[in-house]
């Protein structure tokens, strides 16, 4: 079974770190684009780090400077490391594989594979 699942999760104080897994399985995502998501309550789902096979990242500004995506190929494992958490930084992360190597609009609906996703919640 193709799919994608995250961890790492958890609750955190303003100014603390978390660092988010994504475990692919059946699937080699070395050759495609990929991607994290997050969704607030009553909030429209946004993209927050992308990454290009070839290791081109982009970074919603939001989270620029303080998050961080990367991967292991040979483990198949996507990071997203973040630091100085916010409350704003409260959602539910999901990450996302393209069926490009090159990273497509980062439009949720846009990504082949996408996993449940890991809750952050961050308390001031």
């Amino acid at each position: 079974q193709v799919q994608l699942v995250e961890s790492g999760g958890g609750s955190v104080q303003a100014g603390g770190s978390l660092r988010l897994s994504c475990a692919a399985s059946g699937y080699s995502f070395s050759k495609a684009c990929m991607a994290w998501f997050r969704q607030a309550p009553g909030k429209e789902r946004e993209a927050v780090a992308s990454r290009s096979s070839g290791g081109t990242t982009n970074y919603a500004d939001s989270v620029k400077d303080r998050f961080t995506i990367s991967k292991d190929n040979i483990k198949g494992i996507l990071y997203l490391q973040m630091n100085m958490l916010k409350p704003e930084d409260t959602a539910m992360y999901s990450c996302a594989a393209a069926s490009t190597s090159a990273c497509p609009d980062l439009e949720w609906y846009r990504f082949v594979l996408r996993g449940r996703g890991t809750q952050v919640t961050v308390s001031s």
